[in-house]
């Protein structure tokens, strides 16, 4: 048994037919297997995602999504990869062909000098933590919409042009923190086309809105509306200074509308602060799992396992 690379139109044929069940959400079949070829095929994916099969070298047995990403920790940087997707057939199941698959993907990394692997589960944590993986912070916030200020602020729609003042805030307050992963500009556009994609929430309609300062951007909010959940279902906010900071409150009340709630992930702290007092509340899907395998890992891992008032990560980062 051995790990393979699949390419991407075998991984099309072979493997998007068994779990457009578990993951296509609201796309059709069609455009499941598009948008999946099109991430493959971006520059992002052409450089630092995988699909990857686990094979007797006559039968696919199970296989996952593999993502490249970077992590910052003060001035270091660490190698990570992301395991997405795991998936092995119902008929050749409780055989033990993911375990090996995921273990020997791990051993592989930390022998080419990779120092952390990551996962969001959405079930059986437990069969990650079998395998080495703890689990850190993964939180849900809810808060009434009416909670937050009702200033009078110019707000707008996200346009393709805002978007070097969108990844310009992000990085403001990005230097600031503990630990982070890094985005690189191949990174925000796996961004961006999973935003076009629409394939990160079941229902909503895309909100991105900003507020401009000059040329610039001085906060930005990205998510959806989702009125059959009466709640702004937000992905993420930045802004560009102590004072734009005030702007986030308004321009999430703003996106919200009419709509009674906002909810999501629990932002990183120092964006957790902006946020008025709210419902918080363990996840059940998307649980942000990790190992270390290296040194400089196992030290990451222990900072990111440190309590926080808010989560380590964005759900722009879930895979």
């Amino acid at each position: 048994m051995n790990l393979v690379p699949l390419d991407a139109q075998t991984y099309a044929r072979e493997v998007l037919p068994l779990t457009a069940e578990v993951w296509a959400g609201k796309r059709d079949f069609e455009r499941y297997v598009s948008q999946n070829l099109e991430i493959a095929h971006s520059g992002y994916g052409r450089r630092h995602f995988r699909t990857m099969g686990f094979s007797d070298g006559t039968t696919l047995l199970s296989s996952f999504k593999r993502y490249e990403r970077a992590i910052h920790m003060g001035a270091q940087r660490l190698r990570a990869f992301g395991i997405g997707a795991v998936y092995t057939p119902p008929a050749l199941r409780g055989r033990g062909y993911a375990s090996a698959m995921v273990a020997m993907a791990m051993d592989r990394a930390r022998a080419d000098g990779y120092d952390v692997a990551y996962l969001f589960s959405d079930i059986r944590a437990q069969f990650y933590e079998e395998l080495g993986f703890t689990q850190l912070a993964s939180r849900a916030i809810s808060l009434r919409a009416d909670n937050l200020p009702n200033d009078r602020i110019e707000v707008q729609r996200l346009e393709e042009q805002d978007w070097n003042g969108v990844r310009r805030c992000f990085e403001l307050r990005d230097r600031a923190r503990s630990w982070a992963f890094v985005r690189t500009p191949l990174v925000w556009e796996l961004i961006r086309l999973r935003i076009r994609q629409g394939s990160e929430h079941a229902a909503g309609l895309q909100t991105n809105l900003v507020v401009r300062r000059g040329r610039g951007i001085a906060a930005y909010v990205l998510g959806v509306r989702a009125p059959e959940h009466d709640a702004y279902l937000l992905d993420e906010f930045g802004f560009a200074d102590a004072q734009a900071a005030g702007l986030v409150g308004p321009l999430l009340r703003s996106a919200a509308g009419d709509l009674r709630r906002i909810a999501g992930w629990l932002p990183p702290e120092f964006a957790r602060e902006r946020l008025p007092r709210a419902s918080v509340r363990r996840r059940s899907e998307g649980i942000f799992m990790a190992t270390g395998l290296s040194a400089i890992g196992k030290t990451w891992l222990q900072l990111a396992s440190a309590s926080s008032s808010g989560d380590g990560v964005w759900s722009m980062d879930h895979i």
